[in-house]
């Protein structure tokens, strides 16, 4: 994930957000790609996996720093110790678990764990509170590539249909958001995207000069 760059589509993001179509842009991804592709005002909703927090005293410091202290902690540990799953989980064998040396928060030795809120977490009030303000004051919500299954995130289609706020979807396939949605659109986000902020920023055509009659 850190070597992962933006597509066509976070970029397209990014310009209509300097354009000024976009307030502010929720992501339930991890990942930071949209940051990488030059959106500013981003929440990441569930939190973002290039950061780890400690649960003792609530630091935080980057992945790549405790990824560099597994690496020297543990010198002889298996570079591909288990299959990945498609979801990026793994499963190794329980005897390599007990041998690795998980590092401790350099602060307060409390446990530290990556920086995001995992399935059965909840997302911090003050995110949700900040996302719900937005769509408060918002002409409308714009769903992007996401089939809504997760309540955290279809929660803001709900709160914009009770607000009468349009919604329109881009998709390709259902999404539990639809029967909410204004516009839906069943198709890949990232030509569509790019179009749209291409056509956004396109100068508005003149009028053809007619010859008024005599």
């Amino acid at each position: 994930m850190r070597d992962a760059r933006p597509n066509a589509g976070h970029l397209a993001l990014a310009r209509l957000e300097r354009q000024g179509h976009i307030d502010l842009l929720i992501t339930q991804n991890v990942d930071r790609l949209h940051q990488r592709a030059g959106s500013a005002k981003v929440i990441d909703l569930h939190g973002r996996l290039d950061q780890v927090r400690c649960l003792g005293c609530a630091g935080t410091v980057s992945r790549e720093v405790v990824q560099q202290r597994l690496l020297r902690d543990n010198p002889h540990s298996p570079g591909q110790a288990a299959r990945l799953r498609p979801d990026g989980d793994a499963e190794p064998a329980a005897e390599l678990v007990a041998q690795i040396r998980i590092p401790a928060c350099a602060v307060c030795g409390g446990t530290l764990m990556p920086d995001v809120v995992f399935f059965g977490g909840t997302v911090p009030r003050e995110r949700v509170e900040a996302c719900n303000g937005a769509i408060a004051g918002a002409d409308a919500l714009l769903v992007v590539g996401s089939s809504l299954q997760v309540y955290s995130g279809f929660r803001f289609c709900r709160l914009a249909s009770e607000l009468g706020k349009p919604i329109a979807i881009i998709n390709p396939g259902i999404t539990r958001g639809d029967p909410l949605a204004s516009l839906k659109l069943a198709a890949d986000c990232e030509p569509l995207l790019t179009a749209l902020a291409a056509a956004s920023q396109a100068p508005a055509p003149q009028p053809s000069a007619v010859d008024s009659p005599s």
